[in-house]
């Protein structure tokens, strides 16, 4: 996922890093800081289908654009991309932006994409050969064949970013549009325990009260490299 994301124009000094716990201090402790983005991966549930329509069903489309939006938000129309999606999302929001280098494919694409409202962007993307080349190196890195674009899948990718009014995000491509959790310090970044409260244990939260069994998700953290 980083080496694709530098080929694409993101700086070496930024990586993205797995997190194993956030229980465990010694092993958070390990995590470069600070967090500039937070994907929470895991199988779509019942419960979190409920609550994904419910919280949907009163809310407009988003119609955001331009500089003066306070996220880039994406909404995802090409199949079995969330992954892809959610490392986009990651890459162009709060403090990694500034990482992005200039004149490189990540860096136009997004320089399109602002001007365009969810609509136009979801097209940009489905015809973008930088996305496309993206989508297949990222099917080809891993242990299996990747899924067709209508192949049912049940990973699921959500990210979480500060925005530079401090404000924590869910940003979810296959939601209505961007979602604004609550206002963090000056000193919170994705993994403080105030965005963990408002973000990922909110959703583990809701899973372990509707009893579905063991909880399955994994962490991984966008920040400064360890190299």
């Amino acid at each position: 996922m980083t080496s694709l994301l530098h080929k694409l124009g993101l700086s070496k000094n930024v990586a993205f890093q797995d997190v194993f716990s956030i229980d465990e201090p010694e092993l958070l402790a390990f995590v470069p800081r600070p967090a500039y983005a937070l994907l929470l991966v895991f199988p779509v549930s019942k419960t979190y289908e409920k609550f994904r329509s419910e919280e949907d069903a009163g809310k407009e489309e988003y119609t955001g654009k331009g500089e003066g939006e306070e996220v880039l938000w994406f909404k995802q129309t090409i199949g079995n991309a969330c992954g892809l999606i959610g490392v986009l999302h990651a890459v162009s929001n709060g403090p990694a932006k500034n990482h992005i280098e200039p004149n490189t494919e990540l860096s136009k694409l997004l320089s399109e994409a602002i001007p365009l409202e969810p609509a136009k962007r979801a097209d940009l993307l489905s015809t973008s050969n930088a996305i496309e080349t993206a989508h297949q190196a990222a099917a080809v890195t891993g242990d299996t064949a990747a899924p067709s674009a209508d192949e049912s899948v049940d990973l699921h990718f959500v990210c979480f970013v500060k925005s530079q009014e401090g404000r924590l995000w869910e940003l979810d491509g296959r939601r209505k549009g961007p979602l604004m959790r609550g206002t963090l310090s000056m000193d919170d970044d994705v993994l403080s325990e105030a965005a963990l409260q408002l973000g990922v244990r909110a959703f583990l939260k809701r899973e372990a009260d509707a009893g579905g069994g063991e909880l399955r998700f994994s962490l991984i953290v966008l920040g400064p490299s360890l190299d």
